[in-house]
């Protein structure tokens, strides 16, 4: 069962945000009651697109970002990064599994360069992975759009893959983060409230509205009407 006190955390994609002037951006999405800022770190490789690295998010830190910055590698191979993003001022690295050799070494090297470890799933990913390394981790991410772009529509069979995950975290007693990305707008949130998550990724659904902090207002009323 979903543990109804944990807090939901809102993370805006900077991958559908301004970039001529993303300091601003990423301050006025903090100031619309935002909890932390999500990295879609692409490499024309792994995935379809090309996008951000390390130097971005050092630069954000500079600009005197202090939120928490969640770091999604779409990339292969991944441990060549870990420590350039450990040392650019990410809180939380996530990964995909099979862009790994090595799983294990990778939430370890993660961990030893002082983040947060997570893995994520994308939408036809079996979770089979999660068998060997939750007791690891500090976040599971699941993909509800195939990655590489933003824009993308909800896929809805991760309703259910929501569930199983939060079925396993609860099983395990951890504080394991239970993030969700791709599609995620006012109209749905609920539902993906309701289904287990904890933690959402909008990306255009915030940056492309008119008022940033009622877009985030109204995602938190949704998340809390889910609750009842």
């Amino acid at each position: 069962m979903t543990d109804r006190r944990r807090a939901a955390w809102i993370a805006p994609s900077i991958l559908s945000a301004d970039f001529a002037r993303l300091g601003a951006e990423v301050d006025a999405v903090l100031a619309a009651g935002a909890d932390l800022i999500h990295f879609d770190v692409m490499d024309n490789h792994y995935v379809p697109n090309l996008t951000i690295g390390p130097l971005v998010c050092e630069a954000l830190r500079k600009h005197g970002v202090k939120a928490p910055i969640d770091v999604h590698l779409m990339v292969r191979p991944v441990d060549r990064l870990v420590p350039d993003f450990a040392r650019a001022g990410a809180t939380w690295i996530t990964f995909h599994p099979e862009a790994s050799e090595h799983v294990d070494r990778t939430i370890a090297l993660i961990r030893e360069q002082g983040c947060k470890p997570g893995l994520v799933f994308n939408p036809a990913t079996p979770l089979d992975w999660l068998d060997h390394t939750l007791e690891k981790i500090d976040m599971v991410l699941l993909m509800s759009v195939n990655p590489g772009f933003a824009g993308q529509q909800f896929i809805p069979s991760t309703l259910s893959k929501i569930r199983e995950v939060r079925r396993r975290i609860d099983a395990s007693g951890r504080e394991v983060r239970l993030e969700v990305d791709g599609g995620i707008k006012v109209d749905n949130i609920g539902a993906v409230a309701a289904a287990g998550a904890d933690t959402f990724v909008a990306g255009s659904a915030i940056f492309g509205s008119a008022d940033y902090a009622a877009t985030v207002r109204a995602m938190r009323g949704a998340i809390a009407a889910a609750a009842g």
